[in-house]
């Protein structure tokens, strides 16, 4: 077993200052200097030996800090506080840092000084360009701010076009008032359905599915399409998708994710505008086209998403790195499930790892716990069941049950059946028990899970010849629900039939996996 296997992911310090310092690249940390030392007493500011002592330091220690001298239990509070503020500072305006929506609030900033200033007229010149990159850049929120300075200049500053200037303005004010609010309530309803999607996962019965379409028909606000902009669109996709991913309807997930695709490649400047909502719409894209196992195009987008990320006008910082792991990574593995190919994917586990070490304060849990899932199911099929075992303890002894609650439950599962695989079934009545006491609390205990967890129980008493028909009988009873839509969540998880079909037939179950995808392009 690998030593980078058993390691558990490093627990990074929780204060805020010190995760900040950490995350500084060199450039960033030069940059932070020169900004300092802009004025010869910043040189030896206390802020500054501060910054340096938290730049050496392995991990935070305020004991530490103290005892080199230079400040006291009682300034460190405010101290702290200032290097941060300074070191924000720096960030704003390293060129690094610098997009659109940072250069538009700097100019409003600019216009809002001249306004102070008494210079009307210098800052409605700036208040108008401002405003139309704004709008081209569908940053209509900054541009409501902007019309509404507008408002309360002219109010002040008589023109001989204030007639047609006021009419002009209060259009254009309702106009974005009333797109922004259509914006906001499309958000707030993606999000609200993004959030039951992390808690819960997918539908478990026609009662929830009737339950979140109610939720989901009330919250849709009315609106005409044709006046909707790309924000407004985006946000309509985005709470459509997530819809049709907790009742399960994955063709419909399909056209809406491609929806959302297919706005941002009809609105290029978007995608460098916006590349954590393009990243997203092109996951989202791939996992639907992974769920209706779409081979060929699923391997064609994934490297056209691939390659778009490496292009060299596509931004670079620290959150789209981050996401840009996570998002190619997961469909990386993805692609291995599909065809079968599991022991292909392992080379991927080592640098999986590192990448969330290297971005662990910018991943949260549950997208770890979902890579940690997949990887356990990459063991899986590549018969490696003690390191399925080690990623799935990962997830089982993970305290916090607002995680993702049924791929936890779906862990367990999978647990129970690499600990039989791998012959460590001495305690396995017990583990059978605490995971049908789990099931049963999460509410997660459906005909598909019963069924294996009473093979399960039961097969300690099962002699060696009446295994292949104790399989057989399992898998005759689970094959129906395969395509039932609220039964069949754990086979979206786990490969259940085809793990049976591979005990039947005595062959690996990548084997299997591998005959049936050849099947399916053909």
């Amino acid at each position: 077993m690998y030593k980078s296997l058993v390691s558990t992911m490093p627990n990074s310090s929780k204060d805020n200052l010190f995760v900040l310092v950490k995350s500084l690249s060199q450039s960033e940390k030069r940059h932070f200097k020169l900004y300092v030392n802009r004025l010869d007493v910043n040189s030896d500011a206390k802020f500054m030996q501060l910054f340096n002592i938290l730049d050496k330091l392995k991990c935070y220690d305020e004991n530490q800090i103290l005892k080199v001298g230079f400040v006291t239990k009682m300034q460190i509070a405010n101290l702290k506080s200032h290097l941060y503020k300074q070191i924000l500072v720096s960030l704003r305006m390293n060129p690094v840092n610098q997009n659109t929506r940072i250069n538009i609030r700097e100019q409003l900033d600019f216009a809002t000084i001249l306004y102070h200033k008494g210079l009307y007229r210098q800052s409605l010149i700036i208040l108008e360009k401002t405003k139309t990159i704004a709008l081209e850049n569908e940053e209509k929120n900054i541009a409501y701010e902007i019309v509404e300075l507008e408002k309360v200049i002219e109010s002040q500053f008589i023109t001989r076009s204030i007639k047609s200037r006021a009419d002009d303005l209060a259009i254009q004010s309702k106009e974005l008032s009333a797109q922004n609010l259509i914006a906001s309530k499309l958000s707030n309803l993606s999000l609200q359905l993004y959030s039951y999607m992390l808690k819960s996962g997918y539908a478990k019965n026609d009662e929830e599915k009737r339950r979140i379409k109610s939720y989901f028909d009330k919250s849709m606000p009315k609106f005409k399409f044709e006046n909707l902009g790309f924000r407004e669109k985006l946000w309509l996709y985005k709470a459509n998708l997530w819809h049709s991913f907790l009742i399960q309807d994955f063709l419909s997930c399909y056209r809406y994710a491609k929806k959302w695709m297919d706005l941002f490649y009809e609105n290029e400047p978007m995608i460098y505008a916006n590349p954590v909502w393009f990243i997203k719409g092109n996951s989202y894209f791939l996992e639907c086209l992974y769920l209706i196992k779409h081979q060929s195009m699923f391997e064609n987008y994934l490297l056209k998403m691939e390659k778009s990320l490496e292009h060299i006008s596509f931004p670079k910082n620290d959150n789209v790195l981050a996401l840009d792991f996570l998002c190619c990574y997961s469909h990386k593995i993805n692609g291995f499930f599909l065809n079968g190919n599991f022991a292909g994917g392992l080379y991927l586990v080592d640098d999986i790892l590192e990448k969330i070490t290297l971005h662990q304060n910018r991943i949260d849990e549950n997208h770890v716990m979902v890579l940690y899932y997949k990887i356990a199911c990459l063991y899986f099929g590549a018969a490696d069941n003690l390191n399925c075992i080690v990623f799935l303890s990962k997830i089982i002894t993970n305290k916090n049950l607002f995680v993702r609650e049924d791929l936890m439950c779906f862990a367990r599962i999978l647990n129970l059946i690499a600990h039989y695989e791998a012959g460590k079934d001495e305690d396995l009545s017990a583990q059978v028990k605490e995971t049908y006491n789990y099931l049963t609390k999460m509410n997660e205990l459906h005909e598909v899970q019963k069924e294996i967890i009473l093979f399960l129980k039961n097969i300690e008493t099962v002699y060696p010849l009446q295994l292949k028909h104790a399989f057989k009988s399992l898998h005759k009873k689970l094959k129906p629900f395969e395509n039932q839509r609220f039964e069949n969540r754990v086979f979206l998880y786990l490969d259940i039939i085809s793990w049976l079909e591979s005990k039947i037939e005595n062959r690996p179950i990548a084997e299997i996996i591998q005959e049936k995808f050849k099947k399916l392009v053909r």
